[in-house]
């Protein structure tokens, strides 16, 4: 276990000073595991957190409760029995994540910046891995990424521990080849139906928004 935690010192260590890291470390078609704090919600009733059934309408000190928590003996509340308190918020470590794709960020090559690397093999036209307006309540992903199928624990902004997975991956899922056909850059914010903002330009016109900008320009 010392030997355990030395090496993952020296991950952490590294991955501070190195931005690539995780390039050296991770590929595409791994299964990896995600460790971080779940989103928190506070104090919450017995319903809520472990979805109870509501008591009848003309229950007497509240419906949205349990009627009985237990026995008279013994004198103690089990710890199997549904109670009001803490929700969200823990600590939280889920394991078999499909890596679909090491991104590289932006970078310029003879002076040109190249930010294609939301595009597959299949796409007709170049495009960044950001929808159009930028990932809500995030922004734009302009460093080096990993997408990953299905979901992370936490809020947006929070950080999230990836580790290679220590079960022995011999299931069907584990071992296919995945290849990716299409992305979906479109705006996040409303129905969006563009995947490039140059494509929006190219159907809706010039809107009025841009002739404002190029004239305080």
């Amino acid at each position: 276990m010392e030997e355990l935690s030395k090496i993952r010192l020296i991950l952490l260590d590294l991955s501070l000073r190195n931005r690539c890291l995780f390039q050296k470390v991770f590929s595409q078609d791994d299964m990896i595991d995600t460790i971080s704090i779940t989103k928190g919600h506070g104090f919450k009733g017995v319903t809520y957190r472990w979805g109870t059934k509501k008591l009848p309408r003309k229950s007497r000190k509240g419906l949205r409760k349990v009627a009985c928590i237990g026995a008279w003996h013994p004198p103690r509340v089990a710890w199997s029995v549904p109670r009001a308190g803490q929700h969200g918020y823990h600590h939280r470590t889920e394991v078999n994540k499909k890596v679909y794709r090491v991104g590289k960020g932006y970078y310029k090559k003879d002076g040109v910046l190249v930010n294609s690397n939301g595009s597959t093999d299949y796409d007709l036209t170049q495009k960044s891995i950001n929808p159009v307006g930028g990932f809500v309540h995030y922004g734009m992903v302009t460093e080096d990424f990993l997408m990953l199928k299905g979901s992370t624990p936490g809020t947006r902004r929070r950080m999230v521990i990836l580790r290679k997975s220590i079960l022995p991956q011999v299931g069907s899922k584990a071992q296919e080849k995945i290849t990716l056909k299409f992305i979906d850059t479109s705006s996040k914010l409303g129905k969006g139906r563009f995947q490039t903002s140059e494509e929006k330009r190219s159907f809706m016109g010039i809107l009025k928004k841009s002739r404002v900008e190029k004239v305080m320009a």
